[in-house]
């Protein structure tokens, strides 16, 4: 069965990379869950393999973040501050200063997809009614949110799964990749602020016309104060469940239990905003490269692959970050690095998150956030090509890699 392992292997990562197979309408999440359901009928991996592959730990921790943004967003939170983002009584670069820490701060403590898709509609809005062109800040919104969910081991789902691989402590990763997080962060404003989208600005709010987007009504949603305490007070639990407590997945889940418990908000509401499919293409992963790890043959065979390209190495571990985030996405290449790769040291499991992370700000493809920004944007009448995504992309992440880069080596 080794070859059938190797097939569905190759299989599965390409659609990972193609984002569907030719031909079908299957997507990414359909893809693994096809190939792990191949594996499974075949017999090339049994029952018990299957569920031992699957991080439960991972996946626990990323359904509690999925529900607590949900409770962010039931609580009107989202709209409030985008609404006061937007409203701030600033120029065109005050605005994208705005724009930027916002999306930072909160995809550092929540899941970075669920702040794009939440803030993005609100922000384009409010930037139409200001007579701005809102291209640069729905991609500031993509890259800002990439940026800031790289400084905490909760920011986004590859660093989850890192630090369950690892035990990483989450005080011990701000400090590893907090810095380099900030970094992005201010090369995302400098790198848009001087690009040529944003040069036209003063002149477009000065006319109040937008030839690129149309308005959006959007009515301002009152914050429910009560739903949003209980939202905060989760937060703090689950932070502080990361820092003292050794079994994060099995209290994570009790703060899952406690915000079903509400009188305002049906379960529906409150697991409806859960990204089911993501959770999906998850197990589908685990299963197909868990497959390949219990195969002595090929997995050693992709060690010393990955030791004879000096995996370990930073500027190697950067160039394959880059490489693998914008083909096969972040999340998979995490995932074979860590099922397959060799011996991996807390420092280079931080600098994997960091790289990973940074690495999907290259193109609308190289995270799930670009993506989400992009489809947003659209559906409220924005159009943003995949070249105007690269022309900020790609400079906003070759810069923030080498600043990373340097800070890994600095520290190591």
């Amino acid at each position: 069965m080794n070859w059938l392992i190797a097939v569905v292997f190759v299989l599965v990562y390409i659609g990972m990379a193609l984002g569907r197979w030719p031909w079908l309408a299957i997507n990414r999440t359909g893809i693994a869950v096809f190939g792990a359901v191949i594996l499974l009928i075949s017999g090339a991996v049994d029952r018990d393999g299957a569920l031992a592959s699957i991080d439960f730990a991972t996946l626990a921790v990323l359904l509690t973040l999925m529900v607590l943004s949900s409770q962010y967003a039931a609580s009107g939170f989202f709209d409030w501050i985008g609404h006061r983002i937007t409203a701030l009584k600033c120029g065109p670069g005050g605005l994208l200063a705005g724009v930027i820490v916002m999306c930072g701060v909160l995809s550092a403590f929540l899941t970075n997809d669920v702040v794009v898709w939440a803030v993005t509609p609100v922000l384009i809005t409010g930037v139409i009614a200001r007579g701005l062109d809102p291209k640069p800040y729905v991609i500031a919104v993509a890259c800002a949110a990439n940026a800031g969910s790289a400084a905490t081991l909760i920011g986004n789902p590859q660093n989850l799964m890192i630090a369950e691989f690892g035990n990483l402590d989450f005080i011990g990763f701000v400090l590893a990749c907090a810095v380099p997080a900030l970094l992005a962060l201010g090369v995302v404003y400098v790198v848009i602020l001087r690009s040529p989208m944003m040069r036209g600005q003063t002149h477009a709010a000065a006319a109040g016309v937008n030839a690129s987007a149309r308005s959006v009504d959007q009515p301002v949603r009152p914050l429910d104060k009560t739903i949003l305490t209980k939202a905060v007070l989760a937060t703090i639990a689950v932070i502080a469940i990361f820092v003292f407590v050794e079994d994060r997945a099995l209290w994570s889940l009790l703060v899952v239990g406690a915000l079903l418990l509400s009188r305002r908000l049906s379960t529906d509401q409150v697991l409806g905003r859960v990204d089911w499919h993501l959770l999906a293409l998850f197990c589908g992963l685990f299963i197909v490269t868990g497959a390949m790890a219990q195969n002595d043959v090929i997995a050693s065979l992709f060690r010393d692959v990955l030791i004879t390209l000096q995996i370990h190495h930073p500027g190697v571990l950067a160039g394959v970050s880059l490489a693998g985030s914008n083909t096969i996405g972040n999340v998979p290449l995490v995932m074979m690095l860590l099922s397959l790769g060799p011996e991996w040291s807390t420092e280079m499991l931080h600098a994997l998150a960091i790289f990973s992370t940074l690495s999907g700000n290259f193109l609308i493809v190289g995270s799930v956030a670009n993506i989400i920004a992009v489809e947003q944007a659209a559906k409220a009448g924005t159009v943003i090509s995949f070249i105007d995504y690269a022309r900020l992309g790609v400079p906003v992440t070759l810069i923030s890699l080498a600043l990373s880069l340097g800070w890994v080596i600095l520290i190591s």
